[in-house]
Order: C-alpha cells, then sequence, then structure tokens
C-alpha cells in the first residue's frame, strides 16, 4: 500500500494511493483514527486493507500534500553511511558506529512544497535519503528482529545547511522547512528488500547522486538495532538511512541550492519526491 498525508476542507486527512486516485481512509474509517500516526500506534494497518479497491475520493491532482508522516515522534538520521560520501571529501575513516543525529520536525517539508534556504546562509545542500517508518517499537531491538519493526518507507532528502554544520551538526541539520518527507509511506510488504533499491537525486533534471541503497555501511537491521538501545523507538519515528556521494558541497565548485531550482529524490520502488527552492524572504 502506499499511503499519503494531505489536507482536506475538514483539516488533516491520509489516504491510500492506487492508479485512479486517493481513497480518503479517516472518512472511510469513521474517524476512527484521526492520523496515519494514529494508524501505526494502534498497529491497524490491517484495516486499511480492504480499502485497497474503493473507488478512490480525490485525485492526485487535488492534494494538499502534508509530510508523508506529519507528526514523527522522533526524526533520527543517519550520517556518513555510504562509503562513497565518506570518501568524497578526501581520505576519512568509515566511522567504528552510526553517527545518529536527530531533526525538528518542523524542518519537515510536504512533497511539491518549497524547501527554504535561510537567509543567514548561501551553503545549502541536497542530500537524498532512504527513510523507514517505525511500525512497531520497541527498546534494545535485536538486528535478526529489527525489520518486524518496519511499517514501510519513504523519501527524504536531509537538506543541510553546510556553514551552521561547522557549528555543530544539530545547527545545520534543523533549519525551519528543509528537509523534504514523501511523497508517501509505501509499506513494507511492498519492500521485501530495502537493499535492493536505487537511489537519484536529480538538480533540475539532472542526476547529482546515484546509489543503490545495498551499499549503506550500516544496514537497516543494524540501525535499528543501535538506536532502540539509546532510545525507545515509537511507531511513527522515523529513521533516515545517510545520503551517498554527490553533495554540492564536495563538487568543484560547489552546488548549493538556490531560489528556482528543482530537487527531486526518486527512489525506486517507492516514487518521486519533487520540491522548489525559495529565499527565506520570499517563503
Amino acid at each position: 500500500m502506499r499511503i499519503a498525508s494531505y489536507m482536506t476542507s475538514e483539516g488533516p486527512s491520509f489516504g491510500l494511493v492506487t492508479g485512479k486516485g486517493v481513497v480518503d481512509l479517516r472518512r472511510r474509517l469513521g474517524g476512527r483514527h484521526a492520523s496515519l500516526r494514529a494508524i501505526l500506534e494502534a498497529g491497524a494497518l490491517a484495516e486499511l486493507l480492504p480499502h485497497a479497491e474503493a473507488m478512490p475520493d480525490l485525485a492526485l491532482s487535488d492534494l494538499a500534500w502534508l509530510p508523508a508522516l506529519p507528526d514523527p515522534g522522533k526524526i533520527l538520521c543517519v550520517g556518513l553511511n555510504y562509503r562513497s560520501h565518506v570518501g568524497e571529501g578526501g581520505p576519512r575513516d568509515v566511522p567504528e558506529y552510526p553517527r545518529l543525529f536527530s531533526r525538528f520536525t518542523d524542518t519537515l517539508v510536504a512533497h511539491g512544497q518549497a524547501m527554504v534556504r535561510p537567509r543567514v546562509s548561501t551553503q545549502f545542500d541536497y542530500e537524498g535519503e532512504l527513510a523507514v517508518v517505525i511500525g512497531k517499537g520497541g527498546r534494545h531491538i535485536p538486528a535478526a528482529r529489527a525489520m518486524e519493526h518496519v511499517a514501510g518507507y519513504t523519501c527524504f532528502n536531509d537538506g543541510s545547511v553546510r556553514d551552521y554544520q561547522k557549528h555543530m551538526i544539530t545547527a545545520g541539520k534543523n533549519f525551519w522547512r528543509s528537509g523534504p518527507l514523501g511523497p508517501w509511506i509505501v509499506t513494507a510488504d511492498e519492500i521485501p528488500d530495502p537493499t535492493a533499491l536505487t537511489l537519484e537525486t536529480r538538480l533540475n533534471g539532472e542526476p547529482v547522486q546515484h546509489a543503490g541503497t545495498g551499499e549503506l555501511i550500516y544496514s537497516i537491521p543494524t540501525l535499528i538495532e543501535y538506536a532502540s538501545r539509546i532510545t525507545p523507538l515509537a511507531p511513527g519515528d522515523v529513521l533516515a538511512t545517510g545520503t551517498p556521494e554527490g553533495v554540492a558541497l564536495h563538487r568543484k565548485p560547489p552546488l548549493w541550492l538556490k531560489a528556482g531550482d528543482v530537487v527531486e529524490v526518486e527512489i525506486s520502488g517507492i516514487g518521486v519526491l519533487r520540491n522548489p527552492v525559495v529565499d527565506e524572504a520570499a517563503a
């Protein structure tokens, strides 16, 4: 299933994306679950299956998109998790452990909405990533059982403000409206092998990143195991798995994002996350 979050005239909603449109689940479920996160917390994804063949209530073109998961409890991200990215800035050791950092919820941006280049910096960078959505919570989750805790997958663009990142990683990774997430979540049953996907980031139609998700240094089960040692994972948490080589920072000259650019992150089996870039003053 592909599950999207969006706004309606009655407020936030979520629905199943089909070839014909969107089946509005908040309406179809009689309001039993207020959001996609509520569905995950209730362990109720199976309740959505009977609606998969229903006639759509909305056209995709009519959606006012929200981030695929608008209200994650936690957004955990992994730095330097592709060998190609570790090496593109010059000789550097592979991290001994996963390099985790966190994002604020208000950094998230929906598919089609603008990434905001902050007024305090011109060093705005893209980072296409595969994001994992947790469906079953847990603490000290063993890697051997970690995939049982995955609800699905989506695309993420870990927009980074590189000069502020030199101050501290939390600063450079948490600028307002810098991190697109979407367009929807594809449930784990449709992606039996998340290491067999292809990730491509495009800037104004030109490929700038291309990699297979099997190139991750630390696998998804390993990341879940490691993160759950630090903090209990909960339904609706998001874990971004890292970006491959090709970021703007390490190009000569750097390919910083500017107003008018369009960034696309495409992952096979999931879809295309597309966002324009605007300057903060114009947002």
